[in-house]
């Protein structure tokens, strides 16, 4: 079942690229080079930083040409976009969900201590979203929005907590894909953030 979650969110992911390469006028090679980082880019720092060779998606071509893919496909479809927008929530989501749970299992085979898999589930999870973003010269989304690293976060300590104590795996999938989705979709729904921190040199002097 992960592995159809995941292609989905990958796929997700490229769209958001490329409508973030749209915004900032990019062409066809932007397009398709941000839709490609923000499927990918969050498991390519995870399996550097892991050391975890090869790199994923150098063993799955098929993922290059999907994330690509979509990119371009955004291209043709992006004025009908507006109206998927509820359905790019969840699937986003439900990518948020899948990538946190596939880098705690890259980071738990590996046998990293607990801090480490949290870390990796999250880099998983949200590093795409950043490079992306960085790349489209803007502030991270999600960093600055609802609550959305702090889901991966948390969906990657129930993640652990349940594998620690012997719970059956699919069962494990479920409450960790439940729970992460329902917080996340009521974060979207009571914009739920966590303090800002503002600062202005002028309000201290």
């Amino acid at each position: 079942m992960l592995i159809y979650i995941y292609l989905i969110a990958i796929t997700a992911e490229a769209m958001s690229g490329a409508l973030a390469a749209g915004r900032r006028n990019m062409d066809m090679f932007g397009v398709a080079l941000i839709a490609f980082v923000t499927a990918l880019g969050g498991g390519t720092v995870r399996d550097i930083l892991l050391g975890h060779f090869p790199v994923g998606w150098t063993q799955h071509p098929a993922y290059i040409y999907l994330t690509i893919g979509a990119g371009l496909f955004t291209m043709l479809v992006a004025r009908f976009m507006h109206h998927l927008h509820k359905i790019f929530l969840v699937l986003d989501a439900m990518g948020l969900i899948a990538f946190t749970v596939i880098g705690c299992n890259v980071a738990l085979e590996l046998n990293y201590s607990t801090p480490v898999v949290i870390m990796a589930g999250m880099i998983t999870g949200v590093f795409g979203g950043i490079l992306r973003d960085i790349l489209c010269q803007r502030v991270p989304v999600v960093l600055r929005h609802e609550l959305y690293a702090s889901v991966s976060m948390l969906v990657a300590m129930l993640y652990l907590l349940l594998h620690k104590f012997g719970v059956n795996q699919d069962i494990t999938l479920l409450a960790s894909f439940g729970f992460g989705l329902a917080l996340r979709l009521a974060a979207i729904r009571w914009s739920w953030s966590l303090p800002v921190f503002s600062y202005s040199p002028g309000r201290w002097e």
